[in-house]
């Protein structure tokens, strides 16, 4: 009767805070792609909301390559940072630029991937175009999982449509994932974004370092 709660695969938001902290901190640690910017840590922009309460996750500007070799895409991105327009305007067709943001979902109890792509030139690319650009692998993980599917919603903080990875079973497979490591729930909360970036990046292309399970 005493026995310890069954733990249902969720994360409170202090919980999702401190582990979207660790991952942050730990991301700075370890070897990663040069291809791959910062993930970094973006304050609510809503009143009366505490700024170390409220907020995402974001790593913006991930350029991904459609039939372009990754020395083009460093050598795009060199472009792009100096301002040469016209040359990265030539080179946008085959060129995705993505943004991918963290958010917790208080209906969820759970974090939620928000992303969008678009061309160099800034214009959005449509739900088709995000898909066919994908890595086959990553086709492969939409088409047959039950639950994985992408929609459009409007991003909680940005108010603005952005494309969603549903969340609808997460905690059904986040609890598969973590409730054999027999680890305390502060472990737990701390390993809960770095397994679950692991299982979602396969959906939308996104690379994650295996050291980011590691322990600092």
């Amino acid at each position: 009767m005493g026995g310890s709660p069954v733990w249902d695969g969720t994360l409170s938001l202090d919980s999702f805070n401190t582990s979207a902290a660790a991952l942050v901190k730990r991301w700075k640690e370890i070897e990663v792609d040069d291809s791959l910017p910062e993930w970094t840590w973006k304050p609510c922009s809503k009143s009366r909301v505490p700024l170390e309460v409220g907020g995402y996750l974001a790593l913006e500007r991930v350029y991904s390559s459609c039939g372009r070799s990754q020395e083009q895409i460093e050598e795009m991105e060199k472009f792009d940072d100096a301002g040469d327009v016209a040359w990265v305007e030539s080179s946008s067709d085959n060129v995705h630029v993505y943004d991918f943001h963290v958010v917790y979902s208080f209906s969820y109890k759970v974090p939620v991937l928000y992303f969008r792509g678009y061309h160099t030139s800034g214009q959005l690319l449509t739900l088709d175009e995000v898909k066919e650009g994908l890595p086959s692998h990553s086709q492969k993980v939409l088409s047959e999982s039950k639950w994985t599917f992408i929609t459009q919603e409007e991003h909680p903080h940005l108010s603005k449509p952005w494309l969603t990875l549903h969340p609808c079973a997460t905690s059904d497979w986040m609890k598969l994932l973590l409730e054999e490591t027999k680890a305390t729930d502060k472990e737990r909360s701390l390993q809960y974004l770095p397994a679950w970036l692991s299982v979602v990046g396969q959906a939308v292309g996104l690379k994650i370092p295996l050291e980011l399970h590691s322990n600092s």
